[in-house]
């Protein structure tokens, strides 16, 4: 798939460490990272391989690749890394990039799910599993009969509330959206 050159073709690694927070330029490719991922078979490129494409620019790759979306923020790359590189919160950058210029991700799915929680955590300040799951289920139009059985049963055994409880300020998890734009 070919996207259109980005803004920030040029200077991708300096716009993801600056978003991220993380020292990426210090990635020295270990390979630690990738050894302890476990979600690396669903990765089409290793989290070590994520660092260094960021440390080469590689933009259009990495915003159609389904490495970005696979991360499930685990930590367990940060724990691991002799230089501290945490690289969840550099999947989150290279995630928000890629919805902000509007690039069709590689794997619509994963997407939608990552879109139904952080809306999810936006409008209640925390988890609603009932309310996100529901979103997501009907955006990709696969609610079936064992969905909503299993759903009741969790209900009945008091595993999903109802209804959703509100944060206390709901305001600062707002502000912390709004503040890192997403």
């Amino acid at each position: 798939m070919k996207v259109t050159p980005l803004k920030y073709h040029g200077h991708l690694l300096q716009h993801i460490m600056e978003e991220s927070g993380q020292p990426i330029n210090l990635c020295f490719q270990c390979g630690k990272c990738s050894a302890g991922c476990p979600m690396i078979e669903e990765f089409d490129f290793p989290p070590n391989m994520v660092m260094r494409m960021v440390q080469l620019g590689q933009c259009e790759e990495l915003l159609t690749s389904r490495a970005i979306w696979m991360c499930v923020s685990c930590e367990t790359c940060g724990a691991r890394c002799p230089n501290g590189i945490e690289t969840a919160p550099v999947m989150d950058s290279l995630r928000a990039l890629c919805l902000a210029e509007g690039i069709k991700p590689a794997d619509k799915v994963t997407v939608d799910l990552h879109t139904a929680f952080t809306g999810n955590i936006k409008t209640f300040g925390r988890l609603h599993e009932a309310s996100m799951l529901l979103f997501y289920k009907l955006k990709n139009k696969r609610i079936s009969m064992d969905d909503i059985e299993l759903g009741v049963k969790l209900f009945f055994r008091g595993k999903i509330p109802l209804f959703p409880r509100r944060s206390g300020d709901i305001r600062k998890i707002r502000n912390l959206f709004e503040e890192s734009g997403r």
